[in-house]
């Protein structure tokens, strides 16, 4: 299996933290997302930034920046679909999504995915952890994508499907465990921001 395109998901509308691109909070010396970036550009061939508005203020991390093409703010799945097409310009198979404000991710996440996707005639994983509750927790912003999926993506989209899951059951999408949530903490207040200050 060829090296997927990385996206990083960045289009949150971050109502918890009062607004704006979570991605651009310090951490530590880096932003959320220059962490982001440091772990998945080496996993990845070519990396894109998901995000809505102007494109001008991410300029200092020089990646391209794909807007969503579905009209509204239609969730993750909305980024999923413009990586795909983004992607199939570059003449990718597949792609592998990252949420901007998580920046502790495995760094053997494409890997794994890959793994648990062997054998699929069009690889579809989403990353999960063990849960007590649950059995386990599935993480729907981290996932490897087929882009030859992408107009049944766009259908499902344009016909209301909002949930991540939803959309990858319904082609028996497979998970790749991890062993420890902690990998896939995310910042979504400014409480988090500081356990995340303690993590790193």
């Amino acid at each position: 299996m060829t090296r997927p395109v990385g996206i990083i998901l960045a289009g949150g509308q971050a109502t918890r933290m009062g607004g704006g691109d979570k991605g651009m909070l310090a951490l530590g010396e880096k932003t959320l997302l220059q962490h982001v970036i440091d772990r998945l550009g080496p996993q990845v061939d070519g990396l894109a930034l998901n995000a809505n508005g102007a494109p001008s203020r991410f300029a200092p991390f020089d990646l391209p920046v794909i807007a969503d093409s579905i009209d509204g703010f239609a969730g993750p799945l909305a980024g999923v679909l413009a990586g795909m097409d983004y992607a199939a310009t570059k003449g990718a198979d597949t792609v592998v999504t990252a949420a901007a404000d998580t920046p502790f991710f495995p760094t053997d996440l494409v890997t794994c995915l890959q793994a648990a996707a062997q054998g699929m005639a069009h690889p579809l994983a989403l990353a999960a952890t063990p849960h007590p509750d649950r059995n386990k927790l599935r993480h729907p912003t981290f996932g490897l994508w087929p882009v030859a999926l992408r107009d049944d993506l766009r259908a499902a989209l344009n016909a209301g499907t909002r949930k991540v899951v939803q959309w990858t059951d319904s082609h028996n999408g497979r998970l790749a465990m991890f062993p420890s949530e902690d990998a896939f903490f995310n910042v979504n207040t400014p409480d988090d921001l500081a356990k995340a200050q303690a993590m790193l």
